[in-house]
């Protein structure tokens, strides 16, 4: 038994407090069940736009976007108007394991989204999602080798999966075993203080099949648990070798969602609605933002950040400063009245100076829309109608991410960005 005080997190991505419990109730998921039992299990707010990208960078650093400097998947030149992709190497603020290890303490963070590419940490780092090249996933270099034999991989192919489905289970399957035998090596051969896995298959699955979870009649409902049965297997291996090796386990042991899940009614499409009522004009024949004309006012990046088209902050904006704080206004309340057959699209608007603070603030869009359960917002710059579908069935929600924590957290809305601090906390810094 270690006399050290390990931390070990496990990140299921996109799980839901609902489905979660459901689950471990009709005995789908019994070692997650006994850990709501021993634990507090409590939903968790998402980051805004409630993206993994966002979420799980403010959960590693304990910083919102304004601080941190990552707003979304896609950022865009303000000068050529190109869409950009940030990566770690923007992340503005330290993380927690940067923190741990100015106090001697030792981190393995296994496919931790949004930390491509991977740089050093106090410890080992293997990025996950996004991440395009495995030889620049890895930090230190020296384990990618091993990776490698070991068929390790960052996620599934989810270009073949996202029609496939037979080969979606398949990969969910192989890419579970391949996370499960990379842990193991690096839990023995790490000398580590703080551990952390994430499961990113569980996204996957609710985009392509959230229905096959929740509908008893799909053809594929038992395909679905049964992934959901391999995925708690895993987290009972974690905690079976944790609480074999540390005093007092369960007051050390963490689980959490970087957003919700549910299905999608109906996709939305930003842009096509701006250009529809005047606020965005593009050039004919024109593929993306490149094309955006000066009398444009806003215009959207996904999911749902509007950009007004400021004079002085892009190179073709004519919106003066004086007129913003108008033009939100006005935009918000258009928003706010989008129906789709009498149903409100929109829960809310927010305004950017309510949402961010800190260095890298006005970096930010200047509104984020949060959308009614349902309705996922989209943001393609060519869409020409507003309502569409495409071959998705599940979207993120911002409202009913879990946390499962070893003690009671009083928080009445508890986000996803203060839980660095209480995991440093437990190591008493």
């Amino acid at each position: 038994m270690s006399s050290r005080q390990r931390l070990c997190v496990v990140g299921l991505d996109g799980v839901p407090i609902g489905l979660l419990e459901r689950l471990a109730d009709e005995g789908v998921m019994p070692n997650i069940a006994a850990r709501i039992e021993a634990g507090h299990l409590r939903s968790m707010r998402a980051s805004l736009p409630e993206i993994s990208s966002v979420s799980w960078t403010s959960f590693m650093t304990g910083a919102q976007a304004g601080e941190h400097g990552i707003f979304g998947f896609t950022d865009i030149d303000p000068g050529t108007y190109e869409l950009t992709f940030p990566n770690f190497a923007q992340v503005e603020t330290a993380t927690l394991w940067d923190r741990l290890g100015k106090h001697g303490l030792t981190s393995v963070v296994l496919n931790q989204p949004a930390t491509y590419p991977a740089r050093s940490i106090p410890g080992v780092l293997v990025s996950g999602f996004v991440s395009i090249d495995l030889s620049r996933s890895v930090k230190p270099l020296r384990w990618l080798g091993s990776l490698r034999r070991q068929g390790y991989r960052v996620d599934i192919d989810t270009a073949r999966a996202r029609g496939d489905h037979d080969w979606l289970f398949q990969d969910l399957d192989y890419t579970l075993q391949a996370r499960g035998a990379a842990l193991g090596r690096l839990w023995d051969e790490v000398d580590w203080d703080f551990l952390q896995v994430v499961v990113t298959g569980t996204d996957r699955l609710y985009h392509y099949l959230w229905s096959a979870v929740e509908d008893s009649s799909h053809p594929r409902h038992q395909q679905a648990l049964d992934y959901h049965r391999a995925v708690d297997r895993f987290v009972g291996k974690v905690w079976d070798r944790f609480a074999a090796e540390n005093d007092e386990p369960e007051k050390r042991f963490w689980m959490l969602s970087d957003h919700g899940f549910c299905a999608i009614k109906q996709e939305v499409q930003i842009n096509a609605w701006l250009r529809e009522r005047g606020y965005l004009a593009i050039d004919e024949g024109e593929r993306d933002l490149r094309g955006i004309r000066p009398e444009s006012r806003a215009f959207a990046l996904d999911p749902g950040r509007i950009h007004i088209h400021v004079r002085g902050r892009y190179a073709r904006g004519g919106v003066t400063a004086e007129q913003v704080t108008s033009l939100k206004g006005e935009i918000a309340d258009a928003f706010r009245s989008l129906r789709y057959h009498d149903e409100p699209v929109i829960r809310d608007v927010h305004d950017a100076a309510d949402l961010y603070r800190g260095p890298c603030a006005d970096r930010g869009p200047d509104l984020v829309l949060l959308a009614h359960p349902g309705f996922d917002l989209k943001a393609s710059p060519t869409a020409t109608e507003v309502f569409c579908r495409t071959d998705l069935v599940g979207m993120h929600t911002w409202h009913d991410a879990f946390l499962l924590a070893p003690y009671s957290i009083d928080d009445e809305e508890l986000w996803i960005g203060e839980i660095a601090g209480h995991l440093e906390r437990g190591f008493g810094h």
